[in-house]
């Protein structure tokens, strides 16, 4: 999964208007026109639409903030809606990820982070494959939480949950999902594996750039209105078939709990 955000620094250049009033007449607005500094005009303000985002297929236009450390829970989502380290396999153990600027995030202390739904959303999507993606929107979801795991052998392993408005909207997105990396192939910046596929869940085999050493298994689970997106760092990815079978019922159990 894609983790990469950064901070947008937004200028604002304000111009005055002035009135007069006199006795006759009602106060009036009178048009200005910006002043000149140093032999240059102002650049307008951009304005960003305030409309609330509908396709989780489109890059928002704003990345989300890095300028604090973010919380702990998203709405309700809690690290109570993450698989205990147990569940996910001997040795495994969560993780507080100190972030940094090359991550695009501040840490926060703890294993569990907030993530703006949009961005977390569209950055799951698989990108710079080989074969020809689905073009199709995906819903939004209304809340997404990120946890960092290290495996039994020290790989990291992220789990991402994006909580949507209704079990249909959350089923689209994972359907959605699950077409992309199917249609991914090998051979690409990013090469996709299957390892099996069933109604509700799905695994595969990401690989980026064809460097053996940044191999993932990847999970995609829907549970109610909640998507789980678990990766897991693997020196051997085609033999983890199975343990990906053994996780689906971890993440089923709590992922959607109110």
């Amino acid at each position: 999964m894609r983790a990469v955000s950064a901070a947008v620094i937004l200028s604002a250049l304000l111009v005055g208007c002035s009135a007069e009033e006199t006795p006759q007449a009602a106060p009036t607005a009178t048009p200005s026109i910006p002043e000149t500094v140093g032999g240059t005009v102002p650049v307008p303000t951009n304005t960003l639409s305030t409309v609330k985002p509908t396709d989780a297929a489109v890059p928002p236009q704003v990345p989300e903030e890095a300028t604090a450390p973010p919380p702990a829970t998203a709405g309700p989502l809690t690290a109570r809606n993450l698989p205990t380290p147990d569940k996910l396999g001997a040795g495994w153990k969560t993780y507080v990820d100190p972030g940094g600027a090359e991550v695009g995030f501040l840490g926060n202390d703890t294993w569990t982070r907030r993530r703006e739904p949009h961005q977390a959303a569209y950055e799951a999507l698989p990108v710079g494959c080989a074969g020809q993606l689905p073009t199709g929107s995906l819903p939004v979801p209304q809340y997404a939480l990120q946890g960092a795991y290290r495996s039994g052998d020290g790989k990291p392993g992220t789990a991402l949950l994006l909580r949507f408005a209704a079990a249909d909207k959350a089923a689209a997105y994972r359907t959605g999902y699950q077409a992309r990396m199917a249609a991914c192939g090998e051979g690409g910046d990013l090469s996709v594996k299957q390892l099996w596929s069933e109604n509700s869940a799905a695994a595969a085999v990401r690989r980026y750039g064809g460097d053996e050493a940044e191999q993932y298994v990847d999970v995609s689970v829907v549970q109610g209105s909640t998507v789980a997106l678990l990766a897991a760092a693997s020196a051997d990815p085609d033999k983890q078939a199975d343990w990906a079978h053994g996780v689906v019922q971890a993440l089923q159990d709590v992922i959607d709990v109110p």
